[in-house]
Order: structure tokens, then sequence, then C-alpha cells
């Protein structure tokens, strides 16, 4: 989905930043309603939500705190966003718009995807290091080449496992896919739907599990999630161009945050180890650096690539985004997490699913203004001055 993002922003008619520059609509509190957000206590000391979400203590911080967040608002609404998260120590710091209301994400479902893998590569019913052969996967539309069926599985999961076969659907850069059987498995960075679907259909394989059953038990209950409704998700694409659909999900920001905070936490929630330890180090540990990335517009974008997460390699460690992570998907849905600020910001731009690229967009440059702003917000112990 980012890919496709990148072509429409060269055009010259959203060239630069993104040319529609509504008001939001919707709430414009700085948390959730009460009903949505329990009470606060009245300390700093990181926390994870219940059933609720608590507010930040506002009354702990001072006019420069309520400034720098007003700041952040009135950029906020010069963008098309439709509902933004901020959460710090675990506790919810800003919202703008209805955080509760359930959306379809996109590509945020690969790096979902990335968290699920972590259980069954502990448990050795994955093993990164197998074959597409060793798994089974092929490809009946068309089928594989014997090259490409050498690919292994964490070649699917950091976009390198050079099979530019047709996906069920676009929004990635196979436009700018090298010739069959070209790159060898694992040589070559293309941003590749096939690779994700693929990345899929082993998870369901190797684990007798759908990727939504495993969303709803691993994650989603513990988590207790607010707005998830699994009945509502399906795989889906044209599957006259592959046999691998793609894992579309419907989250909420609120959801989005949660699920945030769980890679902050490096997997642990409410004393369980939901992700194993290590995993979330290890799904973030970069793979291909911003240079080595194609085609040449990807390149520049200055991110790179883990197991399925972008990462922010360029931020130095003076930076409040020093280490930062994200998911990210079209139009501008992002669950970014800030290690150096103990942050979580989730993000979406709503769209028209049967309309979904004729639609204004929040690119990561104006999502990471703003998760700027609210990162350097002076609020809290410790907080930038």
């Amino acid at each position: 989905m980012a890919g496709h993002w990148a072509r429409r922003r060269a055009a010259p008619l959203v060239a630069g930043l993104v040319a529609g520059l509504l008001l939001v609509s919707g709430c414009t509190t700085t948390a959730p309603s009460a009903s949505n957000v329990s009470n606060a206590a009245t300390t700093h000391q990181p926390t994870v939500p219940g059933a609720t979400w608590q507010a930040w203590p506002a009354p702990g911080d001072g006019s420069a705190c309520q400034h720098d967040l007003q700041a952040a608002r009135n950029y906020v609404r010069t963008l098309d966003t439709t509902a933004l998260m901020a959460v710090k120590d675990g506790r919810v710091l800003f919202s703008q718009g209805p955080v509760e209301r359930v959306s379809i994400v996109f590509s945020v479902r690969k790096s979902l995807l990335a968290m699920l893998y972590g259980k069954y590569v502990a448990s050795g019913a994955i093993d990164l290091d197998r074959t597409l052969a060793e798994v089974g996967i092929d490809d009946a539309v068309g089928g594989l080449l014997p090259g490409e069926r050498q690919a292994r599985l964490r070649d699917l999961l950091a976009a390198r496992s050079g099979v530019y076969h047709p996906a069920v659907n676009g929004g990635d850069d196979a436009a700018a896919a090298p010739a069959r059987g070209s790159q060898a498995p694992g040589s070559y960075f293309l941003y590749n739907n096939w690779d994700f679907n693929a990345a899929g259909t082993a998870f369901e394989r190797l684990t007798g599990r759908g990727i939504y059953q495993a969303f709803a038990e691993d994650l989603a209950a513990p988590l207790q999630l607010e707005d998830f409704n699994p009945p509502r998700h399906g795989r889906s694409g044209d599957a006259r161009r592959s046999e691998h659909l793609a894992y579309p999900f419907h989250l909420s920001t609120r959801d989005m945050a949660r699920l945030g905070l769980l890679a902050l936490n490096q997997g642990a929630w409410q004393g369980r180890q939901l992700l194993p330890r290590g995993w979330v180090a290890r799904m973030v540990q970069p793979v291909t650096p911003a240079a080595e990335m194609h085609p040449a517009h990807v390149a520049r974008r200055g991110f790179g690539y883990g197991y399925l997460w972008w990462l922010l390699e360029k931020e130095g460690p003076q930076s409040p985004l020093h280490g930062a992570y994200m998911a990210w998907g079209v139009h501008g849905q992002y669950i970014l997490v800030l290690p150096a600020r103990s942050m979580v910001i989730a993000h979406k731009r709503e769209v028209p699913v049967a309309d979904n690229w004729n639609v204004s967009w929040v690119g990561p440059r104006e999502f990471l203004r703003a998760a700027r702003m609210l990162a350097t917000a002076r609020c809290g112990a410790g907080a930038p001055g």
C-alpha cells in the first residue's frame, strides 16, 4: 500500500505536501470521553489500560504542556486526519477525532502479522529458515519458478523473496519489479504484496490456525481490544491473480494504540508475555536500510525495513523519534512506537473502500511532523525543555 502512495505523491497534483487541508470533524477533546476513559491516577508511572484507557493526569502538568498540545492540535486540524491518539507512559495524552470508530487499515495488517509470528517462531512451529518449497508454498495461478521456491520465510517478512508473481491486491511496488527469476532470494528489497500475502498463507499452514482466529485469541482478547469484531474479517483479493489472499483488518484508532503499546512494552501486558521476549527487537532489527531499497523513490523516503515494520533510521540519538518504528498503511494509517519517549501514536485517515485511491492522503512527512510535536510536548516529569 505504501508504494502506491509514493507514486501519487509524485504526481503534479499532489507534489510536495498533501494538497487537501481540511478541518477535522468529530471529537476534539484532549482525551477520549468519560465513557471511554477511566479516572486517571495522579502518577506518571508507566501503566497499561484495562477495559478502558486512563487519561494523562493533566493537573500535574502546567501551562507549557497545554500550550504544546494545543499547538499540535492546531496542526492536526489542518490535515485530513480522521482520528489520532497519543499515549505516553500507557495513558492517553492527546486525542483528536472519533478514536472508537472502526475502519479498514490496509497495510497495517502486515505489521500485525509480524507480531503474530513471534509466538510460533518461539515454539518451533515456524522455522524462518525453511524455504517455500519445504513449506509447500507455490501458486496455483501460473506457478513459481524453481529458484523462487528457494526463498525462505524470513525473506517474505523482509520483502526480499525475489518472487515477482502478481499479487491479488495492489498498493505495492510491483510495477517496478525486476524480471521473474532475475534476483536471488534474500538479495533484493521490493515492497511486494505477493510476499506479504504468502507470509499469511505460510502462517496458517504451519500453525493450523487462521490469522483472524490467532489474532483474536493471542492478542485481541488479552489486550482487551474494545472494538475488534472477528466476524467482520475475512481474507480477500482477486484469486484469478494468485492463490494467496490478503488479510485486511478493521480496527479503531484506540485499539491500534493498544497494539503499539504492546510493542513498546516488548510484548509484556499485565504480567503476561504475549509476545516472546526478544521478538519485538527481532521484528524491528534493520534488515534493509533505506539506501538498499528499490525502486529509487522508496530509498529516498529514508525509512529502513525490518520484519514487516518500517524503521525511522535517520533519527539521531538526540531526536525524540530515535529508535522509532511504525506500521504504515495507505492514505495515512500509522502505528508509531517511540521508545525514546515511552510513547505510541496511532493515526487514521479513513476512506471509502470502494473509492480508496481517489481521496486525499496524510503522508508520513505530515504525520511525523505531528508526532514530533507531541513527542516534544512539555508534559510530565523529565519532559523536554
